[in-house]
């Protein structure tokens, strides 16, 4: 008997951090590659991130969450910083205002593992150590850089990722603009958007 599970078939929440950082006037995010032999998205750039751990959901964070996230929120939260601590090195104060939500995305059936992933914005002016030193970093994601936004869909990203830096060049152009989330989900055989 068989008593493997399908991970293909769990939907994990996740957190996705896009640190954006001015340099000499122009913005920039955080990105780094997955190593080739990882089972999720191999040898593509992402944003430090990862799934909540059951952990995540105990944090004490100060201030209000985004009411669109639930009771999941501080879970989401906690995870987004734990994330960004562990695969850069770099540390976010615990607060709730330190995060900006601003995409929401479903893996599409299929794949090897699948989240329900919350992106969020975070300032660098935020961090609490050097922005450029990834020395404490983990092993999981390699060239860490820091990268010029508008140069960023220059490298090997995963479709999100592309749709999510759109997303983020549209924020930085008009920061002072009513937002919504945008929602990527799949259902009926198809992609759907929507905003929350």
């Amino acid at each position: 008997m068989n008593n493997s599970i399908d991970k293909s078939k769990i939907i994990r929440d996740a957190s996705t951090v896009i640190l954006l950082r001015d340099i000499a006037g122009i913005p920039h995010v955080l990105m780094g590659q997955r190593g080739a032999k990882a089972a999720f998205m191999p040898n593509k750039y992402v944003f430090p991130g990862g799934a909540v751990d059951e952990e995540d959901h105990g944090g004490s964070l100060e201030g209000a969450a985004d009411t669109r996230l639930g009771e999941a929120a501080t879970g989401l939260y906690v995870a987004a910083v734990r994330e960004l601590l562990e695969e850069t090195g770099l540390r976010l104060p615990m607060r709730f205002d330190t995060l900006r939500f601003v995409f929401r995305a479903i893996t599409p059936p299929g794949r090897p593992r699948r989240f329900d992933a919350r992106f969020f914005i975070a300032l660098s002016q935020d961090v609490e150590n050097d922005l450029d030193n990834f020395s404490n970093a983990c092993d999981e994601l390699s060239h860490l850089h820091w990268i010029a936004l508008a140069e960023a869909k220059s490298l090997e990203l995963p479709f999100i990722t592309e749709v999510v830096l759109s997303e983020i060049e549209a924020l930085v152009n008009a920061p002072d603009a009513e937002h919504k989330a945008p929602f990527f989900y799949h259902k009926d055989g198809r992609s759907h958007f929507a905003l929350l």
